[in-house]
């Protein structure tokens, strides 16, 4: 099983990221997954995941801003972050949850 998380970068306060997380060798429709993110200094922390039919779990602190969804006919999760502050600069990382696999980890920055 391979995740591959990707869209990261540099975004500045109040901008729009959508990260991707593409998972191969797995039951990706029936897999429960996560985003999480780590940032410096600090523990890994659930940001967002989602059911095999869609149900949503999202943070307090991203609520209202952060959207998870996912296509299952591209084996793909997402995860829409609108209205960036500069505490969401973080390492965020995907998760299936059945066997526990990670994504490498795409690294967002919000600064102007």
């Amino acid at each position: 099983v391979q995740l591959q998380a990707s869209g990261g970068g540099l975004v500045q306060p109040g901008g729009s990221l959508r990260l991707s997380c593409a998972v191969s060798g797995s039951r990706f429709s029936i897999s429960l997954m996560g985003w999480y993110r780590q940032a410096p200094g600090k523990q890994r922390e659930l940001v967002a995941s989602i059911t095999s039919s869609s149900d949503t779990y999202v943070a307090d602190s991203v609520k209202g801003r952060f959207i998870i969804s996912r296509d299952n006919a591209k084996n793909t999760v997402y995860l829409q972050m609108n209205r960036v502050k500069p505490e969401d600069t973080a390492v965020y990382y995907c998760r299936q949850y059945a066997g526990d696999y990670w994504g490498q980890g795409t690294l967002v920055t919000v600064s102007s």
